[in-house]
């Protein structure tokens, strides 16, 4: 016999508006414990219940209890089976991640920032493979150059979901996903600004305003704003950025919410080429003229452009019937612009010449999609039941065109050690090369949490659908059509004391946008499956360890092209084994730490020579971080605070051959912050912070790919006045 879960928080179901006077007692009661709290469920809304905290809100610090990203609802992830990392806004902050990239580079199982100082894509790579990113669960899709990139100031929190997630996300990466969760109007008035400066230039601010519009607090309202002027170790790079991201939330009812979301962003300049010659000569391996500098610039500055547009609207909506079934409807339509053209190292030459190409590539990618889902909340005797259904839908157009110079002719030799820009036989490239790729792509799915005792029980299935089109710059059109039943079953005892043991099968499909420029052919999907066994230790709501031992296995991987940078390929099979281990915790109001640490035993099982057989390229076997930040309450020292990390990189190969090694480099970070109302209660809300990344200013090389190397991250420190009010 079914009957309904009942849940202590949830409000009555109510089916006519009450009165003002009425409707605003029930909102204020349900007010959460700061301004800065946003309507992430509705559970908490309206009610006497104090609020808890949410999968899609605010976390106070730097250790979340709960996440969506691991089932689409809000789960505690002591009872998840499945490894997840959040990194939440108050880490952001508080560590002066500038990007995606930085805001992870403290997650185990992560490697970050492959082009060391080429920011073009923000890509994260997780258990060796590169992650898809989402936001709110919907992906941002990319192309060969158009990638979407979504500022951190935007966001409430970052999410890693290691290992395949399908059963959910259908066209994801078997490493992981990133599953990036927006700032979402507020119950209460809050207010925030920032202004920064620092290395190279940097001129940066932002502004953060929500809060209810009308005084029954049905409608909300939220507005991001920012972005920066900053320039590069690179000489002739500057990076720039506009970005906006407005949204409104109506809620009529107690158990109805819509949150309207749009963003716009604008990169001017958006990044540059960095990569230089192959086989670490120059980076890695010293010449007798010495080392590349890390400032040099191998393109052309009069010539070489890369920018990038970017807007999106949309809505994410959610009805609760009753306390069984609750319908959520998750909407956006994206689109980007992306146009670069670049004078590049071709890998040919010494340091003191350099041979280059030039080429120019314009893509316009478009997109939209829809996720649906009905969730259902009952018990069927001793065992209660969470399941999800779901149907999503995602289609859109990903088009390309560009040229370049014929037959990869050296367009001029540059000195690394005296470089001269100005070169005037740049050939004129009309479009040589291009596709126009259609894609549509449909899941349906179905998931059951279920709880017995201390037992959790997690099963899934999902079917995928997956079409395409693709016509080429001579006409010649090329289908692909694939499909793919995706499976999910794991399973969690958690102890009394805090201890949850889990254990976890699950697998990937993922369609793959794009098309190999060279052939012009649509890519295949690819495929993955995962075993993890895991353990998760919480001890109260601000500690969280976890252990993850996984062994994945994919086939059908796409790749840059070692011979040619404008292309990829795919090749054939990786397996990837590791352990990753993660702390967090809040010890006491003073002191907060974390750590992680990452083994990664990489092969490639299945692939032409020479990298059959062998480790894939810049992904190191080991690797390591910690940080920790104490803060002074009370005393001489009050408001004043501190921090410091480090990060080790572990060695990798910078060849398919693995014929040689990048070394490995050891990256130290540290900050100081003070909380100005110390000084008076006229500054209250006031924060000075300074950040200094890569403190010890070690020139290393991040990674070594078959065509060239690409240096890390030089020191770069950012000093940021912060208001709050």
């Amino acid at each position: 016999m079914l009957s309904p879960v009942v849940v202590q928080s949830a409000a009555p179901k109510r089916t006519k508006r009450r009165s003002a006077q009425s409707n605003r007692a029930a909102r204020s009661s349900g007010r959460a414990r700061n301004s800065g709290r946003n309507v992430a469920t509705l559970a908490n809304a309206g009610t006497g219940a104090r609020p808890t905290e949410s999968a899609f809100g605010h976390v106070d610090g730097i250790v979340a209890n709960r996440s969506a990203t691991g089932t689409k609802t809000d789960s505690a992830l002591i009872e998840t089976p499945a490894a997840i990392s959040v990194v939440t806004q108050d880490q952001i902050q508080a560590q002066g991640a500038q990007s995606i990239a930085q805001a992870v580079r403290y997650v185990p199982g992560v490697r970050v920032d492959p082009g060391g100082a080429d920011l073009r894509f923000d890509q994260v790579y997780i258990r060796g493979f590169l992650a898809d990113k989402y936001l709110d669960s919907l992906k941002l899709f990319s192309g060969g150059f158009a990638y979407n990139i979504i500022d951190p100031f935007n966001l409430e929190r970052v999410e890693v979901l290691h290992g395949p997630s399908s059963i959910l996300y259908g066209q994801a990466s078997p490493g992981g996903i990133v599953d990036l969760v927006s700032k979402r109007p507020t119950l209460e008035p809050y207010h925030e600004m920032f202004v920064s400066t620092g290395s190279y230039g940097r001129l940066q601010g932002g502004i953060d305003l929500s809060g209810p519009i009308d005084k029954n607090k049905e409608w909300l309202y939220r507005i991001t704003a920012s972005g920066f002027d900053v320039g590069s170790q690179v000489d002739h790079v500057k990076y720039q950025r506009v970005s906006i991201a407005p949204s409104l939330t109506w809620r009529p009812t107690n158990d109805t919410t819509i949150t309207f979301q749009g963003t716009y962003q604008k990169d001017p300049k958006a990044g540059f080429y960095n990569q230089l010659l192959p086989g670490g000569v120059g980076t890695v391996f010293s010449t007798p003229l010495g080392r590349i500098p890390t400032s040099f610039y191998s393109g052309e500055p009069n010539f070489d452009k890369t920018s990038r547009e970017y807007g999106s609207v949309g809505y994410l909506a959610e009805h609760r019937f009753d306390n069984v079934w609750t319908v959520r409807q998750n909407l956006r339509y994206s689109d980007n612009d992306t146009y670069t053209q670049l004078v590049y190292p071709s890998g040919v030459g010494t340091p003191a010449a350099i041979q280059r190409s030039a080429f120019w590539t314009a893509e316009k990618l478009r997109s939209f999609q829809v996720d649906n889902q009905a969730e259902a909340k009952f018990s069927t005797g001793l065992f209660q039941h969470t399941m999800l259904f779901g149907v999503d839908y995602a289609t859109g157009t990903d088009q390309t065109r560009g040229g370049s110079s014929p037959n990869g002719v050296n367009v001029g030799s540059i000195n690394a050690f005296n470089p001269i820009y100005g070169i005037a036989n740049i050939p004129v490239m009309p479009v040589t090369s291009g596709a126009k790729q259609n894609f549509d792509q449909v899941g349906l799915y179905v998931q059951d949490q279920i709880k017995f005792d201390r037992w959790v029980a997690l099963l899934g299935v999902r079917h995928d659908w997956a079409d395409s089109r693709t016509q080429t710059l001579a006409g010649v059109v090329t289908p692909s059509s694939d499909q793919a039943t995706s499976k999910r079953a794991a399973l969690l005892y958690k102890f009394d004391n805090g201890v949850s043991p889990y254990i976890q099968y699950t697998e990937s499909f993922q369609p793959i946008v794009g098309t190999a420029q060279r052939t012009a052919s649509p890519f295949k999907p690819t495929t993955g499956q995962q075993e993890e066994i895991g353990i998760k230790y919480q001890p109260n709501s601000k500690t969280l360890l976890t252990a993850a031992i996984y062994n994945l296995t994919q086939q059908n991987i796409k790749m840059q092209d070692p011979n040619d940078p404008q292309n990829q390929i795919q090749i054939g099979e990786i397996r990837s084994r590791g352990v990753e281990l993660e702390a967090k915790s809040e010890i006491n109001r003073n002191l907060t730490v974390l750590a992680s640490y990452t083994y990664m035993d990489l092969l490639n099982t299945r692939a032409a020579a020479p990298a059959q057989g062998h480790r894939p390229i810049g992904m190191p076997a080991n690797s390591a971080a910690a940080w920790a930040d104490y803060t002074f309450h009370g005393g001489q020292l009050d408001g004043f605070g501190l921090s410091g990390g480090v990060r080790y990189l572990g060695e990798t190969y910078g060849d398919n051959a693995n014929t040689y090694k990048v070394p490995a480099a050891t990256l130290f970070d540290a900050g100081l912050h003070y909380d100005l109302a110390a000084l008076g209660p006229q500054f209250k809300g006031y924060k000075l912070q300074v950040n200094a990344t890569n403190l010890f200013d070690k020139t290393y090389v991040s990674v070594c790919q078959n065509f060239g190397c690409y240096y890390g991250l030089r020191r770069e420190v950012i000093a940021t006045l912060r208001y709050k009010w």
